[in-house]
């Protein structure tokens, strides 16, 4: 499997306390770190913009909203595709050192 054993695990199950995501200390995976930052950011930007919802932020991402959702909540591994895909849509930088002005689809 790519990734190896470390993703038969989900990234909120790296947190210290899960219960805590994204915001609880990260233990033994520092690719959960960068998720959990992703997620934040992610989450960062849904509150400062209350009028875009989940389905709103898919539509423009092109960006599935259980994608998203699994995102937010550490449920999953996002790809570099998603990650680039939800930069552009937002105009903001998720990745922590990504610029997402790079981020640019046709």
């Amino acid at each position: 499997m790519t990734g190896g054993r470390a993703r038969t695990a989900s990234p909120r199950n790296y947190a210290v306390d899960p219960d805590q995501w994204p915001d609880a200390r990260i233990a033994g995976e520092p690719a959960a770190a960068v998720v959990q930052t992703i997620a934040r950011r992610l989450a960062a930007a849904l509150c400062e913009r209350p009028e875009l919802s989940l389905r709103a932020l898919a539509a423009q991402s092109d960006v599935g909203r259980q994608t998203i959702g699994d995102l937010l909540a550490g449920a999953s591994w996002p790809d570099v595709l998603t990650i680039c895909r939800l930069e552009h849509a937002l105009g903001l930088a998720l990745w922590p050192g990504s610029n997402a002005t790079q981020c640019v689809h046709d």
